[in-house]
């Protein structure tokens, strides 16, 4: 099967808001066997939007169409899938009695414009909402199957996950299961790592091999069919066993892993502790480690010394070091490293200096960053010359020094 996404929404082409439902949509069914072949943002028209269905539904057997579905005039969605599949609109009733619930409690008249949010084309699937009001829809037409989603991520997230996701896999092959699995990849590039894997990906039938640049990494997707689950991982085993032979040395993680949440793990079953000596960071590096739980067993603090005075007075960095090699310097790095693990009495110290732009500092190119590692009194450092903003330069700084925790 082959999907198409539209995004309804004049907020879209505006630029007011994000697609972020495409992006995670596309994830979700690939990971289910479905292949997304074209993206479409369209605008709060009746014409347009009536346009993108008849055109998708000529291309893709699966058209998943997200937003519209709201109580205001300009939420069209429903209204051209009834045009497009010449079906009345249907009043869907345990939608329309939660609403009522919802504003008897608030001791309101519920507005009648709400009602659209309870409507579905007759003769087609309803799928309750149970993170909202709209219901969803799965109508077929010709030959395509329209799955019409909320707007809003949380709605569209738990309704896909919930219904619509069951309920697609039901109408595929009833006899075998789709399995997938992501591996995640660093310090190599998307280009770079589609390239070492292209004897795999050009022989790839089932499982399937998927390459996918994310922020700050690499993700490679394998999706198995198979007859029941236990074959699907063992043949998802058996090709990331073939990845790893190639690619192993950048991969760091499976599913739901990030660098920030390996470390956690990795320090915790070695039992070390870190602290973190941070400049160019601002406290960014600990800030990750603290999100992901647990943290508490492997952070013991961080101390944020962004000038060179917070360097001397919280550090004890010497003045004549910062004379001569300057604060974006290796030796600067190496001794802030060696410092914050002597000052919070842990196994190992990071440490981040650098010039995150848009100016040079101290004569060191935007983007010069000098990571330190101490290691139970070993200190050594690492030099990175990145690109981009300021942001970016700053957390690819953070994910380096995630990299260089994990293989030190």
């Amino acid at each position: 099967m082959n999907a198409e996404i539209i995004a309804v929404g004049s907020e879209l082409l505006l630029g007011q808001i994000a697609n972020t439902n495409g992006r995670y949509l596309s994830g979700e069914l690939a990971g289910i066997g479905i292949n997304v072949y074209r993206h479409t943002v369209v605008g709060d028209n009746e014409t347009r939007l009536l346009e993108a269905f008849r055109e998708a539904a000529g291309r893709a057997d699966v058209v998943v169409v997200t937003g519209g579905l709201g109580p205001t005039q300009d939420d069209l969605t429903k209204d051209m899938l009834a045009r497009l599949t010449e079906r009345p609109l249907v009043l869907h009733e345990p939608t329309m009695e939660k609403m009522k619930y919802y504003f008897d409690g608030k001791e309101k008249p519920m507005p009648q414009n709400n009602k659209k949010q309870a409507l579905y084309t007759e003769g087609s699937d309803v799928f309750y909402n149970e993170a909202g009001f709209a219901c969803g829809v799965a109508q077929t037409w010709e030959r395509s199957l329209f799955l019409l989603l909320p707007g809003p991520p949380r709605e569209l997230k738990h309704m896909f996950e919930h219904s619509m996701k069951p309920y697609l896999l039901n109408r595929m092959d009833e006899h075998a299961v789709v399995h997938s699995r992501v591996l995640r990849f660093f310090g190599i590039g998307e280009s770079s790592l589609e390239e070492q894997l292209s004897d795999l990906i050009e022989q790839q039938t089932n499982p399937t091999i998927a390459p996918l640049a994310s922020d700050g990494e690499v993700t490679v997707r394998l999706t198995a069919k198979a007859p029941n689950r236990q074959q699907a991982e063992n043949m998802l085993d058996t090709v990331e066993k073939d990845i790893t032979r190639t690619a192993g040395p950048y991969l760091y993680g499976r599913d739901q892993e990030t660098l920030p949440s390996r470390v956690v793990k990795e320090l915790t079953g070695s039992r070390d502790t870190i602290a973190s000596a941070e400049s160019i960071t601002g406290g960014w590096f600990s800030k990750v480690l603290v999100d992901v739980p647990g943290a508490s067993a492997v952070l013991e603090g961080s101390a944020t010394v962004y000038t060179e005075k917070a360097k001397r007075n919280v550090l004890g960095v010497e003045r004549p070091l910062l004379e001569e090699f300057g604060a974006v310097s290796r030796e600067c790095a190496e001794d802030m490293a060696e410092k914050v693990r002597l000052l919070y009495g842990t196994t190992i110290g990071i440490s981040f200096t650098g010039s995150a732009g848009p100016e040079s500092l101290e004569g060191e190119e935007p983007g010069t960053v000098w990571i330190g590692i101490s290691v139970n009194g070993t200190t050594n450092s690492h030099r990175l010359q990145l690109s981009g903003s300021r942001e970016h330069i700053r957390r690819m700084a953070v994910y380096y020094g995630c990299w260089y925790v994990l293989n030190r």
